[in-house]
């Protein structure tokens, strides 16, 4: 149903099925697929390529030019995949040239007044609570969980499973499977329960665990936590995860226990 008091570009590409409600805006080169709600006053700019199934929300503002000075007007997009909620008034920003795209996977909520900025990689399933303020090129990955409030410094990167306390500042790496909170950004457990909820077995928290001792109560820097670890755990999809993101973060992982 496309509402007539919408303004929709004639070259956007949108599935027959789609609503459309009253006062949204639709650019050129967009897509949008089957199944897809748009709110009212829903402002939607080129280079927008919106899935199957989403509900975008009264006030949400997608594929807006990046919020960057470098940006030269680039030919870039922003990508949302299925069945995801994006609540009132979030953004979520194109791309620049550094990367040329923004995505945000399948089967996330992010929920109001959000920003996602550009370059940003966000996983599937991710849920992101009030006002999460996330800078550009943040990678968060597959089921990660951040608190209402919380500001999430540029080159990022928030492992799988995590838990992030809300208005927590973060500006270190967040490795998998982890509940983080405190100020500065610190260690604050496995998020044991998040685990349990998706299928983990209690014999994988508790290498999960184990791994977090080694990396985080042995008194051990990273490289030689993680050379145990490899050493002497049994290797593991999760230990894998883990020694991997460890030896790639860029911005150094956050500390343990304050």
């Amino acid at each position: 149903m496309k509402q007539p008091l919408a303004y929709i570009d004639p070259a956007a590409k949108i599935a027959d099925n789609v609503v459309i409600e009253p006062f949204v805006t639709i650019d050129r080169n967009v897509e949008i697929g089957e199944g897809t709600h748009i709110g009212s006053n829903v402002t939607i700019f080129e280079g927008a390529r919106i899935g199957k199934n989403c509900r975008i929300f009264p006030g949400a503002v997608i594929g807006a030019i990046p919020q960057d000075l470098k940006f030269r007007g680039e030919d870039t997009v922003a990508i949302i995949g299925d069945n995801t909620t994006i609540r009132e008034c979030a953004t979520v920003n194109r791309g620049t040239a550094s990367t040329g795209k923004t995505v945000v996977g399948s089967n996330c909520l992010i929920m109001a007044y959000c920003h996602i900025a550009h370059d940003c990689v966000v996983g599937d399933n991710v849920i992101m609570a009030n006002a999460v303020q996330v800078a550009g090129e943040v990678h968060i990955d597959d089921w990660a969980i951040v608190g209402g409030g919380a500001l999430v410094h540029q080159f990022c990167h928030l492992g799988s499973h995590i838990m992030v306390q809300g208005g927590a500042q973060v500006g270190k790496d967040i490795p998998p499977f982890v509940k983080a909170g405190r100020l500065p950004i610190s260690y604050a457990g496995v998020n044991s329960i998040g685990l349990r909820r998706r299928g983990f077995t209690n014999e994988q928290i508790n290498q999960i665990q184990e791994i977090y001792r080694y990396l985080y109560m042995s008194g051990l820097n990273n490289s030689d936590a993680v050379s145990l670890i490899e050493a002497e755990l049994p290797a593991t999809p999760e230990r894998d995860e883990v020694i991997l993101f460890v030896r790639n973060s860029k911005r150094g992982i956050m500390k343990g226990y304050l």
